[in-house]
């Protein structure tokens, strides 16, 4: 094995499998450090319509056509039916209280469904990690990136012109030198430990904790017999188990998501006196009890079967206190997590997730935080699209003069409100009315409408309506979602567009 390198990824995660390979295209040479073994499992598995947007910019930028058709379900289901996928339509929310089941309000008062595609052929996906990680590993070997797994890395070495990692492979002392180490080995990872890098704090952000698992025999939501006898107002804007599913209660949520291959990925976040409560830390019988306080959901598992022990992570959020040094760099991923409920971003997240952990008692009032990371993720995305990455320059509109101060206000008042032993009604109808206010100037996908009652479907007239937020003509948003795909070819027409349903552009973790 060669010894000498201009690049050392640690960890063939997606992150560092992309990592290495653009570095090839980019013409280095590169070895790929891999601690296990694929297929391996990985908690981190929805992926978003932003998400997808990037992924699909890389793969044209760097020449990477095979990772193309990964970036819908459609192209994925035709090209790669092997690779274990999940269609995601859209976000389901559902709030629950203990002892109770599932209520189904018929004001939707207890629910918020956000539809991301019109239908199934350009919808997003859930990436079955351990074989969406292991193609991408073989794609970077074909590529020329070197790569070594089972390498267990001890330390590290930081000179003037190079980089020297050790390590030990099946029972050999080994020693890499590279020019520069990219580390994609996720929380608390490999330079995080070897440099020993300080660990900061998110100010105003919960301790929280996670149990999960992957399953097999789980039932779809929609056929429990409460559930479909109790549907509220005629067909919700997608299949609602064909989605990041989220069901909330108060200081934690589950989240369920879909595979095609017959698993879903399920499992529980909370807050820590919530989780210590409800002793998170045993593991499959911390599960059962929580089931056992959700009728509904523990209907919907009465069945199922976990493939492995469950997974118990005592601390989810972590932040670095360094992430790049002479000759290395953390990326996102090994820099930091804050919460899987909306996603890792720091800025957006960090400002939402809190105060959303805080009011999960008080559904009508989440639901309306939530819609703050909607609308800024949807903006972003049709910003990107128009090619208008101006309008959107730092992560989810975290920058933006008005959007950025507005939002960090309200969550900040929910914050403290919630510290002071709550909020009055009034006080919590003026913040509502005030949340609403400030995501219409950024609205492009209808949620400042509240006539959809908390089911937001995915109409072009949104998006065409919103042309002067955007800076564009209509016409520039009839082309893009023409190039997009986001309706079939033969309903486009000059000004037939305008009334044709599309894929509007929200994001999740």
């Amino acid at each position: 094995m060669n010894v000498d390198f201009d690049i050392a990824v640690v960890g063939s995660g997606f992150g560092g499998s992309l990592m290495a390979m653009i570095a090839r295209r980019l013409g280095r040479s590169v070895i790929l450090l891999e601690r296990g073994k694929h297929p391996r499992f990985v908690i981190g598995e929805s992926s978003t319509p932003l998400a997808n947007l990037l992924l699909e910019e890389l793969a044209r930028r760097y020449e990477l056509p095979r990772l193309l058709p990964l970036t819908k379900w459609g192209t994925w289901q035709k090209v790669y039916p092997h690779i274990g996928c999940g269609l995601k339509r859209g976000f389901t929310f559902y709030h629950h209280q203990f002892g109770q089941p599932f209520a189904a309000d018929p004001e939707r008062r207890d629910q918020v469904l956000v539809a991301a595609s019109p239908r199934d052929e350009i919808a997003d996906t859930h990436w079955y990690r351990p074989d969406f990680d292991h193609f991408l590993v073989r794609e970077a070997q074909s590529l020329g990136v070197e790569y070594l797994d089972q390498a267990k890395l001890g330390g590290v070495s930081i000179g003037s012109d190079s980089v020297q990692v050790e390590g030990e492979h099946e029972g050999r002392r080994f020693a890499i030198r590279s020019r520069f180490v990219v580390d994609a080995s996720g929380p608390r990872g490999f330079l995080h430990r070897a440099l020993r890098l300080p660990e900061a704090s998110f100010e105003n952000f919960p301790r929280t904790q996670a149990l999960y698992a992957h399953f097999t025999g789980v039932k779809r939501w929609e056929d429990l017999g409460g559930v479909s006898q109790k549907r509220p107002g005629g067909e919700p804007p997608y299949p609602v188990d064909d989605a990041a599913v989220h069901h909330i209660f108060d200081g934690g949520w589950i989240w369920v998501l879909r595979f095609n291959n017959g698993v879903t990925s399920a499992g529980v976040a909370a807050t820590e006196e919530t989780a210590n409560r409800l002793c998170l830390a045993e593991g499959a019988a911390a599960w059962d009890r929580v089931l056992e306080r959700l009728p509904t959901l523990r209907e919907q598992f009465a069945d199922a079967k976990a493939q492995f022990s469950f997974l118990h992570t005592p601390r989810l959020s972590f932040r670095s206190g360094a992430v790049v040094g002479p000759r290395w760099a953390l990326l996102p991923s090994a820099a930091g997590f804050v919460d899987p409920l909306l996603s890792t971003g720091f800025p957006l997240t960090l400002l939402g997730v809190g105060p959303l952990y805080a009011n999960m008692n008080d559904f009508p009032f989440f639901a309306a935080l939530s819609l703050l990371y909607f609308a800024a993720a949807s903006f972003s995305e049709a910003a990107r699209r128009l090619d208008r990455p101006d309008l959107a320059s730092g992560f989810l509109l975290h920058d933006h003069p008005c959007f950025g101060p507005l939002l960090r206000s309200c969550c900040e008042r929910a914050s403290c409100a919630r510290e002071n032993d709550g909020l009055t009604a009034a006080v919590r109808n003026e913040l509502i009315d005030d949340i609403f206010g400030v995501i219409e100037p950024v609205d492009v996908a209808g949620l400042s409408d509240r006539s959809r009652r908390n089911w937001y479907p995915v109409e072009a007239r949104d998006l065409l309506n919103a042309a002067a937020k955007l800076g564009v003509r209509e016409l520039d948003i009839k082309r893009a979602l023409a190039r997009g795909g986001f309706f079939p070819a033969q309903d486009f027409a000059a000004e037939g567009a305008a009334g044709a349903s599309v894929r509007c552009c929200h994001g999740n973790e």
